[in-house]
């Protein structure tokens, strides 16, 4: 295991561990710790395509599966340019028209069955 000198600007830093008071007793030398920084990459943004593309396919009330589509693409776009802010504004606003377009979808597929269940049990 190799051990890297500290970066400039960072100094190790000396800790003293508490003692242990059992039946030994044994004093232990103060413990060199270096500091390290962690690189933690962002977190691209989700575009919901897929979504999108199921919305606009399956159940496009309003138009709204084409709306929900096409912010999802300006998503993905915004992403490759590498402006991830304005690629999870425009994913937001994909996934809110995607919500709105399921909810209608789902409403009007199972009101469309209550119907066609009381037809026809008269």
């Amino acid at each position: 295991m190799a051990t890297a000198s500290p970066d400039e600007g960072h100094q190790p830093v000396v800790v003293t561990l508490p003692q242990y008071f059992g039946p030994e007793v044994h004093a232990q030398p103060p413990m060199m710790v270096h500091q390290s920084a962690v690189n933690i990459p962002a977190v691209q943004p989700s575009d919901d395509i897929i979504w999108s593309l199921a919305c606009f396919m399956y159940g496009n009330p309003l138009c709204l599966g084409l709306a929900a589509l096409i912010f999802s693409v300006k998503a993905r776009d915004r992403k490759v340019v590498g402006d991830l802010e304005g690629a999870r504004h425009y994913g937001s606003t994909a996934r809110v028209i995607n919500i709105v377009a399921t909810v209608l979808t789902s409403v009007a597929a199972v009101l469309t069955i209550i119907v066609l269940l009381a037809l026809t049990s008269r």
